[in-house]
């Protein structure tokens, strides 16, 4: 209580603690719904105490605080578990048992507390570890509990939870409808609620020598601190402060940022072996030498005949991302998937055991209040606890189901048609670029006309991001989901779903579609019979694909950095600047500090979530086309953590401590990307890459074929080989000649002239036959892993068991121990069993 006492985090009498704030203007109209919502709230025990802001006296501020008796009430409804016996460990003397393997392990844990990236655990006091068991509070059971102060027994987080339900089942008016607090915000009477910080996040005094003056400062100063990048985070305070699902949020993305750490290295290594071997390419080589191979006009006007050679730096700038690592690469970021996502499993069941979260079941989550409003009148008996409560019909949810996909679908439908206008644009500046008075993009017209289109798609992303949240949720409000978790996941389905399609629609065209359908010299396929289809440069479609991935991963990551840091940084300098000059900011009480920092957004953690597995899907979706991508995402996470550390501590007010048991729908999502993640590299590698085209020729057309000799390349002839003949004097341009394009068709004085050649067809039961068996394979190693992993240790599943029989063992033996001693006052004999 020292530090509560020290921030002013008590009502003015000095004793009683604050546990939430509500904000209101005094200029606000709506009084008589804040007067009947606040004598609601004292009948339900608790109380209340306004006071008028310093900086602003249209500002009120009103303190609620908890009593004991009310905590223990509602702790009781809401099955909140509490500790009532200190844990024995049975496991100690068979570990004592296990010699040389005990001594192992302890050189190893010796070891890890010199590791650098170990906090030191002397420096955090507040972090012990839960050594009681726990069981559902219960007001006739009281005295089973440990409780050696009443104002510590419930913690900051416990309290505050009990107090934001109150908030949200008070009602303010007369109707079943008119009750919440989050509906007196939305209409005006309340402006702001949440629980307040425990005091200032700095210090004048050194931490080292004088220790931490609060949680929050103790988080600031060994976590969000920018110097502590390389320190592992202190989970168990985290989840002290922030909560449970804020603490399961830093906890997986730390397992996801050092999971990328053996992916950055692999990918990093595929890269430097493109580099290493660059000069070595054999297909490199062919296209700089060619330097009397013409290649046709890649456009109909302004184009002119273009020397092989002249796309040298493009050959090798793709050879870097389309080499023999390749396959490999692709086969190892599918494996990687699935172990992180198993390994992570056992990580989050060792973190539920240790948090106390085995019992805690989605059975004790309250319905939404907007869910018992609509649907008051129709009840049905809930299975679980037997009691009647609001349900929603069948013909009501399908109902409302069909308008929220067919939403889905027109926005999806929206994301296409921008694709579809950034395609068309290609198409009409390609001429432009292709005769631009600047010798450079002249020259370079190709990467001009994709750079400037990844620029604008970038544009449009971000603006359609900003209405899809709006219609997002208007959709899912739309649905009446039943609890709060059901709403975040229907929520977060539609978010990832939107911004997905938004962010790779284009990739997934440049990818799959572009240089595909364009015909050849003499018959090329126009779009609206107008603009010619865009083809691929003479080094192949990859460096599209690596351009595109590459601009908009490093532009949106800048973009999501400044929105989560630089925009609440300026919101929070301008809140302070508008403070009344000559108070001091040591006159202003810790709550009125809160909030002027900005609110958590409404939708909670859904923004970190999304933004991390659309990272996620980035990094494994088109990975065998981008192997670099793994490195940015792990350097991109190295900042986040510690950003998002900065703003939860310092830029944003204390958010709702609440309780989770695991990421939600996001590990579904994560799992589904895995799976796509191996069909997209299949395609990749089979249709947008040259691996198989490469592949078909080395063993069945290149001199290898019918013979193989030690040291003789088997890819020579290979470029001469993929480009096929055109006649220039059928284009009508006054010139004879051939010039060559990327295609395998007959040339002009065959018998039949530009059709498709035996080589092609070759080509294309190859790529078919290694998708089917690249899929089949790597499913199959997926699966297996799977398999082998379990999701839970069996260590600790040894002990979750045990600890259950012994935590119904000691009831009895408390139970029986207090009629004894009941009888023992009363003055009846006292029986060593269950009278």
């Amino acid at each position: 209580m020292n530090y509560i006492a020290s921030s002013g985090l008590l009502f003015k009498d000095g004793k009683k603690r604050i546990d939430y704030i509500l904000v209101y203007r005094k200029s606000n109209i709506q009084y008589d719904k804040r007067n009947t919502f606040e004598k609601n709230l004292r009948a339900e025990g608790l109380m209340l105490e306004k006071e008028p802001a310093v900086a602003n006296p249209d500002i009120m501020f009103i303190k609620i605080h908890i009593p004991w008796d009310t905590l223990c009430k509602y702790a009781e409804r809401l099955n909140i578990r509490m500790p009532f016996r200190k844990k024995c460990y049975y496991t100690d003397r068979r570990n004592k048992s296990m010699g040389s393997v005990q001594n192992y392990f302890r050189r190893i844990k010796k070891w890890m507390s010199q590791n650098p990236m170990v906090l030191d655990k002397s420096a955090f006091p507040n972090l012990q570890e839960s050594d009681c068991y726990t069981g559902p509070f219960s007001r006739a059971r009281i005295h089973h509990f440990i409780i050696n102060n009443k104002d510590t027994f419930f913690s900051n987080a416990t309290r505050s939870r009990i107090v934001y339900h109150m908030l949200q089942h008070t009602k303010y008016e007369n109707g079943i409808s008119k009750v919440g607090i989050c509906k007196l915000i939305n209409n005006g009477s309340y402006i702001a609620a949440f629980p307040p910080h425990e005091g200032a996040y700095k210090s004048n005094q050194p931490i080292k020598t004088h220790g931490p003056q609060n949680n929050r400062h103790l988080l600031y100063e060994r976590w969000a601190r920018w110097g502590m990048w390389y320190k592992h985070q202190p989970l168990d305070l985290i989840r002290l402060y922030f909560g449970e699902k804020i603490g399961l949020y830093f906890a997986w993305l730390g397992w996801y940022t050092g999971m990328l750490i053996p992916a950055a290295l692999v990918g990093l290594c595929v890269f430097f072996y493109g580099i290493f071997t660059m000069n070595g390419s054999q297909v490199s080589q062919e296209i700089c030498k060619a330097t009397e191979v013409f290649m046709c006009p890649l456009c109909d006007k302004n184009c002119s005949l273009q020397r092989l050679n002249e796309s040298c730096i493009y050959a090798k700038v793709t050879y870097l991302f389309d080499n023999g690592g390749t396959v490999f690469f692709a086969i190892f970021m599918a494996i990687w998937a699935t172990v992180f996502l198993e390994f992570w499993k056992r990580r989050r069941s060792t973190l539920t055991y240790t948090w106390d979260l085995i019992e805690w079941e989605e059975e004790e989550e309250t319905l939404r209040p907007q869910f018992e409003a609509k649907y008051y009148k129709m009840e049905r008996v809930n299975p679980i606890s037997g009691k009647p409560e609001p349900h929603q019909p069948s013909s009501d949810k399908i109902s409302r189901l069909l308008v929220s996909i067919s939403g889905i679908f027109f926005m999806i439908s929206l994301v296409i048609t921008a694709v579809f206008a950034v395609v068309v644009y290609r198409l009409v500046v390609m001429e432009q670029f292709a005769s631009f008075k600047w010798n450079f993009i002249k020259q370079h017209w190709q990467f001009a006309t994709s750079a400037a289109a990844v620029c604008i798609n970038f544009v449009i992303i971000m603006a359609l991001n900003l209405a899809y949240e709006k219609i997002a949720y208007l959709l899912t409000n739309l649905e009446y989901p039943r609890t709060e978790s059901e709403w975040e996941n229907s929520f977060a389905l539609k978010m990832f779903l939107f911004q997905f399609v938004n962010l790779n629609s284009s990739i997934f065209y440049i990818a799959f579609f572009l240089g595909r359908f364009v015909g050849h010299p003499g018959n090329y396929n126009k779009l609206f019979n107008r603009w010619r289809l865009e083809e691929c440069h003479p080094s192949g479609c990859l460096i599209d694909l690596c351009l595109q991935m590459g601009v908009i991963m490093f532009l949106k990551q800048i973009w999501n950095n400044f929105m989560e840091l630089g925009y609440p940084l300026i919101q929070n300098w301008w809140s302070r600047h508008k403070i009344k000059r000559g108070i001091q900011d040591a006159s202003i009480p810790q709550w009125e500090n809160d909030w002027n920092l900005q609110p958590m957004n409404i939708h909670g953690l859904m923004d970190e979530y999304l933004e991390m597995v659309l990272q996620f899907g980035f990094t494994t979706i088109f990975v065998a086309a981008f192997p670099l991508a793994p490195l940015l995402a792990l350097l991109n996470n190295i900042i986040e953590i510690r950003l998002d550390a900065y703003k939860f501590v310092t830029q944003w007010r204390r958010p709702l401590p609440a309780r989770a048991t695991d990421i939600g729908i996001w590990y579904g999502i994560l799992e589904g990307i895995g799976i796509l993640a191996v069909i997209t590299n299949a395609f990749v590698i089979a249709i947008t890459s040259d691996y198989i085209p490469r592949f078909v020729y080395e063993y069945k057309y290149g001199p290898c074929a019918s013979r193989f000799e030690y040291g003789e390349n088997c890819l020579k002839g290979y470029v001469n080989n993929s480009l096929s003949f055109f006649d220039l004097s059928e284009l009508g341009m006054g010139k004879s000649g051939y010039c060559r394009y990327r295609d395998y068709r007959g040339p002009p004085w065959s018998s039949k002239p530009y059709e498709f050649t035996l080589q092609y067809w070759h080509i294309l039961a190859a790529r078919l036959a290694f998708i089917i068996v690249f899929e089949h394979l790597v499913f199959g190693i997926k699966s297996f892993i799977a398999y082998l992993i379990p999701d839970v240790p069996k260590n600790l599943y040894d002990r979750i068991r045990r600890e259950k029989y012994l935590v119904q063992e000691m009831m009895y033996e408390a139970e029986l121990e207090h009629l004894q001693q009941q009888r023992r006052k009363s003055g009846h004999p006292v029986h060593h069993e269950w009278p």
